[in-house]
């Protein structure tokens, strides 16, 4: 992982107190610590909804994968909606 270092950078926090990090931040979520008083660690991070963590369980991630693959080594045969519907109602 390439370590990134830039010179300091003073920034007043404002009366409502907030600091601008720049526009190539704006709608991203940070983690914020504070590791002592006065010293802040921010890290941009990426949240993954409660109802969304079981995606990112192993076995689920996998059959995901698997899904995917199957389904791009079947694309679906051309046929027209009609011949479709046909089919599902068992007239074809």
């Amino acid at each position: 992982m390439a370590v990134m270092t830039t010179q300091p950078s003073v920034k007043v926090i404002g009366a409502n107190g907030q600091i601008s990090l720049g526009k190539q931040f704006a709608g991203r979520q940070v983690l914020v610590e504070e590791r002592e008083p006065g010293v802040w660690l921010v890290r941009t991070a990426t949240v993954v909804p409660d109802n969304e963590r079981w995606l990112h369980q192993p076995q689920a991630a996998a059959d995901l994968q698997n899904a995917l693959a199957w389904a791009q080594a079947n694309p679906p045969a051309d046929a027209t909606v009609d011949a479709t519907l046909e089919k599902l109602n068992g007239h074809a």
